[in-house]
């Protein structure tokens, strides 16, 4: 499917400001790039850095004063999505060392104090179908609110809350697949059919790949139901939103907003 995305920003800072940026939809096998077009003030520096697993680009900048970023792209998105609950799932020794560091805790995925509470809501299952009554247990517990989370919410205030936006959702469901030995990352993307449109924030989980013998693979899962993996944009990935964020200010900044769409071409 072919995804047309768009994202416009601006934000201003007082002083020369480091700052670092990442929303353009990342070139990947399952994800073809066949257009782009990027527009942003000028910057005193500027440079393209790799992002967390090679996945997508960062951009440093320096900046002093207003700066705004009108990216757009055409996306063609060739990604085989399997039904995750027939997916076993590999012994934590079998797992490639590279994805090790997705099973521990990270800022916003306090997985260890999870462990006792997935093993008496979901003993009874395991692989990709303890993901998939995961997703639903989030489904049917959590309300989509927006403006109801801040930047310090974590996984923790979001269970006891029952209420989140995309972001908690995916913090979630990347904690509790942790605390069940199941390497999860969060995943910044565009995606049709997000309402409000924002970017976007789904998980992505670590389970047997049915088409190599002993292997793996990452597998995309949103909480909030909204996003179709089929149809879903990577910008990149992390530990969770504190790795991937499409703006982090290394000092005072003032954000003025974003308009953002995705939606077949």
């Amino acid at each position: 499917m072919l995804v047309a995305i768009s994202a416009r920003f601006a934000f201003t800072t007082e002083v020369p400001t480091d700052v670092l940026l990442q929303f353009e939809a990342a070139a990947l096998p399952e994800q073809r790039i066949v257009s782009s077009d990027c527009r942003m003030s000028e910057a005193r520096h500027m440079a393209q850095v790799s992002a967390e697993d090679g996945i997508g680009e960062r951009i440093w900048l320096d900046v002093d004063g207003r700066f705004e970023v009108d990216y757009r792209a055409d996306v063609e998105v060739q990604r085989l999505t399997p039904d995750i609950a027939t997916l076993h799932s590999l012994a934590p020794h079998d797992l490639p060392g590279e994805t090790v560091h997705y099973l521990l805790d990270s800022r916003y995925c306090p997985a260890d104090n999870f462990q006792p509470f997935v093993a008496a809501e979901f003993g009874d299952t395991s692989g990709g179908a303890r993901i998939e009554a995961i997703r639903a247990w989030i489904a049917e517990h959590l309300t989509y609110a927006s403006g109801s989370s801040h930047a310090a919410t974590d996984a923790r205030d979001t269970f006891v809350e029952r209420r989140g936006v995309c972001r908690d959702f995916a913090h979630l469901l990347v904690t509790l697949a942790r605390a069940s030995a199941i390497p999860a990352r969060y995943v910044a993307c565009y995606a049709p059919g997000v309402t409000p449109p924002d970017f976007h924030a789904v998980a992505e989980v670590f389970l047997a790949d049915p088409t190599v013998a002993g292997g793996g693979a990452w597998y995309l899962v949103d909480a909030t139901g909204m996003a179709d993996p089929a149809q879903t944009v990577k910008i990149g990935v992390g530990r969770d939103a504190a790795d991937v964020s499409f703006l982090t200010s290394f000092g005072t900044s003032a954000f003025h907003g974003a308009m953002v769409s995705a939606g077949p071409a």
